[in-house]
């Protein structure tokens, strides 16, 4: 790789165990600038319960400015037990929310594989998880989470009414699905897409759009409908039926979840939530793993850091178009996992586990050997 120009990173760790995490993607910044050539200008700041302490704000208006600057934001994680009494506007997951929201990042996307060393790892049998690749993409500036109105009423006889709100729109539907089918162009060409057609209107205008932008613009892939009830079932039955499966805000919350555990470990998996282009071709993206702040294990360096890790390479590849870094990166995870090192979370009976910064380092190890 030749000498690059600066790329502007802002590198948020949060709570829980997103600091010791982020510490080991830290350390692969450095190799690919040391070994590759690169270069990157990163910034730091705090958000979540670590913002709250400092500022009393989950995340400050300056915070924004810095993700709109940057080429990339990579996110740790937010959430801390130490704040359940603030009021539901100051809880340490509004960070993420309004960085969704300010920035635009209406298409989440949650890829689930299994490498082939974690195979037994996943609670299902091999036969059924052996080979899986599937990317989710969630709709993650709309629908429940953010229609209106919204909120808790206090109804005359005393008791409350809590009220949330799906409302989608078709240019809200379409930027999504253009997201999904593009991506099936470049995998195996397919795509499902998942509502409840049969009970919300909200899910039978998702269909009806996705159905005729499909005609329009993509019919050289190949989609198919599926409610999201069947869609959870099939996710366990037969996994390997899907390629792309989009679908709005709260099913794809749930269902990426689902799909997450198919891999045998919420720390395996990361993500990418990105933005609508400029005219230069530049998005607002924000990368993260899917796990959580895990607070339970906060701190005791048993974290795995692999879905942040990958996260990076997620960063590398869609913001950055470092597509040979972003490989060499996945090449080094799953050369680690082919020689048996796992952290708590992946350990098999009779295996050993190894600590945040063990299994770290052994990435850079694996790096070394290949380059």
């Amino acid at each position: 790789m030749t000498a690059q120009s600066p790329k502007k990173l802002l590198v948020l760790p949060g709570d829980g165990i997103g600091p010791e995490v982020m510490q080991e993607v830290r350390h692969i910044m450095t190799w690919l600038e040391q070994k590759r050539g690169l270069s990157f200008e990163v910034s730091e700041d705090l958000v979540g319960g670590a913002s709250l302490e400092k500022y009393g704000v989950p995340i400050r208006d300056e915070v924004i400015e810095k993700a709109w600057a940057a080429d990339a934001v990579l996110f740790g994680s937010v959430g801390d037990p130490r704040w359940a009494h603030v009021g539901f506007e100051k809880r340490p997951e509004l960070a993420i929310l309004k960085l969704r929201q300010e920035l635009a990042l209406f298409a989440n996307l949650r890829p689930a594989q299994v490498f082939d060393a974690l195979v037994d790892a996943s609670t299902l049998r091999p036969e059924v998880v052996q080979g899986l690749d599937i990317m989710i993409v969630r709709e993650s500036v709309g629908g429940i989470y953010f229609g209106s109105p919204r909120g808790i009423e206090t109804l005359p006889d005393g008791s409350k009414k809590g009220i949330n709100t799906e409302v989608y729109t078709t240019s809200e539907i379409e930027r999504v699905a253009r997201v999904a089918f593009d991506l099936a162009r470049k995998r195996q060409g397919r795509v499902c897409s998942v509502e409840k057609c049969n009970v919300m209107e909200s899910g039978l205008l998702w269909k009806e759009v996705v159905t005729e932008l499909h005609a329009r613009e993509y019919q050289d892939v190949e989609l198919s409908h599926m409610l999201a009830d069947n869609c959870a079932m099939q996710l366990v039955r037969n996994p390997r039926q899907f390629d792309v499966i989009v679908t709005g805000n709260l099913f794809g919350d749930l269902l990426s979840d689902l799909a997450s555990m198919l891999t045998g470990s919420l720390g395996m998996l990361p993500s990418a939530t990105l933005g609508v282009a400029d005219k230069s071709g530049k998005f607002p993206a924000l990368y993260e793993p899917i796990h959580g702040s895990a607070p339970d294990i906060a701190g005791k360096g048993i974290a795995n850091p692999l879905a942040q890790i990958l996260s990076f390479a997620m960063l590398l590849r869609y913001s950055l178009n470092l597509q040979d870094a972003a490989q060499e990166i996945e090449n080094a995870v799953s050369a680690v996992l082919a020689s048996g090192l796992r952290t708590a979370d992946i350990a098999g009976a009779g295996q050993k586990a190894v600590s945040t910064s063990e299994m770290g380092k052994a990435i850079i190890e694996a790096l070394n050997a290949a380059a």
